[in-house]
C-alpha cells in the first residue's frame, strides 16, 4: 500500500492532472523553462512529502528520479514556486484540477449515491494545542491573566466528499471560527460539474429549512440533516414548522435512519488529509493559507487517484 503512494508516482499523477488542466506556458514571451504542469507537480509533491519551498527545491535536487518523473532538465528556483502557486490555485484553477481529478478516480461514472459534507479547522502554526494551552495558562505566572480562548483565526476548510471514493467533490476555504449553518449555499456551488449527488447527508450544525429546500427543491438532491438546530421546546414532542425538519423529526425519533450512519465518512477524509499532509499552514496571510488548503484538496485526490490505479492494476494482473 505504502508503495504505491510512492513520491514518484504521485509527481506522474499530478503531472498528468496538470496537463489536463494547464497550457504548457501561461503567455507567449514567458521563460519557457519549465511548463505549468511541471509547475503543478512540483507543488503537489511539496504537499505530500510535507516541505516548504525550499525543501522541495533540496528535495528535487537530490533526487534524479523525481526529476525524471516530472520531466524537469533543472530545479525551479524557491521563489520560481511560490509565485507559480499564486498563479496556478486561483479559484478558476481549482475548479478545473478538482474536478479532474474527480473524474480521475471516478473514471465514466457521474453518479454518487451518497455525498457527506462537513468542515474543519487547520492550525496557523506547527505549535501543538496542548502547549498553546499550557503556555496560556500558566500557573507559575501570577501575574499573567488566565485564557479562556487561546485562538483567534485558523483556517476552515468545508468539503463534501463521496462517501464510497472519499475523493473531495467540493471545498470551500475560509478563515473561522464561524457557524456551518450559513456556508452550505457556496460549497454546494462548487461541487464539480462530472458529479450527480443524490443523497446529501450532514450534521445538525446545517439544520435549517433553507438548507433542506436547496438540497432537495434547486438541487435535487435527497437530504438527511438531524432537527436539533436552535434551543429545544418545552415539550419535545413539539414539531417543526417547516415540513423537510418536521420529517426529518419523525425519521430520527426512532433512532439514526440508515443513511445518517454514511456521515462519519468525511471525518475519514479529514482525518486522512491531517495524518498524510499535516494539520497546520505554513502560509502567513490568509490567501496564503487559502491555498495551502485547496492544495491539500487536490493532493488528497491525487492520492487517491493513485490507489485507484494501483488497485485497478492489481486486479487486471
Amino acid at each position: 500500500m505504502l508503495t504505491s503512494k510512492s513520491p514518484r508516482d504521485v509527481a506522474r499523477v499530478a503531472l498528468a492532472a496538470g496537463k489536463e488542466a494547464f497550457s504548457d506556458y501561461s503567455h507567449l514571451y514567458s521563460p519557457h523553462k519549465f511548463t505549468q504542469p511541471q509547475l503543478f507537480a512540483c507543488l503537489v509533491l511539496k504537499e505530500f512529502e510535507k516541505k516548504d519551498y525550499r525543501g522541495i527545491v533540496h528535495l528535487l535536487a537530490d533526487c534524479s528520479d523525481l526529476r525524471d518523473a516530472i520531466g524537469l532538465a533543472k530545479v525551479p528556483h524557491f521563489t520560481t514556486l511560490q509565485k507559480a502557486s499564486r498563479r496556478l490555485l486561483k479559484l478558476q484553477h481549482v475548479r478545473k484540477l478538482l474536478d479532474k481529478t474527480v473524474r480521475q478516480i471516478h473514471g465514466k461514472r457521474k453518479t454518487v449515491p451518497y455525498a457527506a459534507g462537513d468542515s474543519s479547522g487547520f492550525d496557523t502554526h506547527h505549535a501543538s494545542r496542548y502547549f498553546v494551552w499550557r503556555r496560556d495558562n500558566n500557573k507559575d505566572d501570577e501575574t499573567r491573566g488566565k485564557k479562556r480562548v487561546s485562538y483567534k483565526r485558523f483556517g476552515k476548510l468545508m468539503v463534501i466528499v463521496c462517501c464510497k471514493s472519499h475523493a473531495i467533490v467540493s471545498a470551500v476555504a475560509s478563515q473561522g471560527p464561524t457557524p456551518d449553518i450559513d456556508q452550505l449555499d457556496d460549497v454546494v456551488a462548487e461541487i464539480a460539474p462530472s458529479i450527480n449527488i443524490r443523497h446529501m447527508v450532514l450534521d445538525a450544525g446545517f439544520d435549517s429549512a433553507h438548507n433542506h429546500h436547496l438540497l432537495r427543491e434547486d438541487k435535487g438532491m435527497l437530504s438527511t440533516i438531524p432537527p436539533e438546530h436552535g434551543r429545544p421546546p418545552k415539550n419535545p414532542n413539539t414539531m417543526p414548522r417547516d415540513r423537510w425538519r418536521r420529517w426529518m423529526k419523525i425519521r430520527f425519533r426512532n433512532g439514526s435512519p440508515r443513511s445518517y450512519r454514511k456521515r462519519p465518512q468525511v471525518e475519514t477524509v479529514f482525518s486522512m488529509m491531517k495524518r498524510n499532509l499535516g494539520s497546520a499552514l505554513a502560509a502567513r496571510t490568509v490567501r496564503g493559507r487559502y491555498r495551502d488548503m485547496f492544495l491539500r484538496v487536490l493532493t488528497h485526490n491525487i492520492a487517491i487517484a493513485l490507489l485507484r490505479l494501483f488497485y485497478r492494476a492489481v486486479v487486471s494482473g
